[in-house]
């Protein structure tokens, strides 16, 4: 097996809910699983940010006239599902359904029509992008695909070829990832920007505090959560 990742980037004003992805760039979604057969699509995405964007994110997420997955601004006719499975001030955990997605012009259905039932993808939003791997077989052709997922863009959209290789460290970003607070990994992703965790070190807790605008005590907490977390799944795994 090997996987097939490339990425859409959306232009503001394009799509309603990547907006809301653009406008607040602490909002992210991962899924957590995503299958698709010719008949139907269901997935599960785990989604992070401030709660005032979750807030938003669930009256466009949970509306069941949109295509969360289509590429065109056509009409799409498929039925569709959706469910909160978990939710708190800092996370969503959506459960999708959607059954006769040949009727739209949606990734999972390209990628299953193109590789066959049981194509296995995983999905992440942040930005301007919606990143896409899809596990497919040996043999399969992958610029087939990436040609025709790229004529189904509506305008406003682009696509960028990542990789083709062998299947590496699939769904391996669940765990600590997930229960990670908004504000630990925002510390966490800061200190390794400053070089907190390097050898020797290039930041110290004090001036990282300083470029976070937060008080010493305040990022020293978080980061001892965040750490926590991390290696005690580290250890689990």
């Amino acid at each position: 097996m090997r996987e097939f990742a490339f990425t859409v980037r959306y232009d503001a004003g394009v799509d309603d809910l990547m907006d809301l992805f653009i406008e607040e760039p602490r909002l992210r979604a991962r899924t957590r699983s995503c299958f698709a057969t010719e008949a139907a699509m269901w997935r599960v995405d785990h989604v992070t940010g401030p709660a005032d964007a979750l807030e938003t994110l669930d009256g466009l997420y949970l509306d069941e006239s949109t295509c969360n997955e289509c590429l065109d601004v056509g009409g799409c006719s498929s039925d569709r599902e959706h469910r909160v499975l978990a939710a708190d001030d800092q996370r969503r955990l959506y459960y999708t359904r959607r059954a006769e997605i040949d009727r739209c012009h949606s990734l999972p259905y390209l990628a299953v029509d193109h590789v066959g039932d049981g194509v296995l993808l995983e999905a992440e939003r942040s930005g301007r992008e919606y990143v896409w791997r899809v596990l497919m077989p040996e043999e399969t052709t992958v610029g087939e695909l990436f040609d025709r997922i790229d004529r189904k863009l509506q305008p406003g959209l682009a696509l960028e070829l990542g990789r083709v290789s062998e299947m590496t460290g699939w769904n391996a970003d669940d765990g600590a990832d997930a229960t990670l607070s908004v504000t630990e990994r925002e510390t966490l992703a800061a200190a390794v920007e400053a070089g907190y965790y390097r050898t020797p070190r290039e930041a110290t807790m004090a001036e990282l505090a300083e470029s976070l605008g937060e008080p010493r005590s305040t990022v020293q907490y978080r980061l001892q959560r965040a750490e926590e977390k991390v290696i005690e799944e580290f250890v689990a795994d």
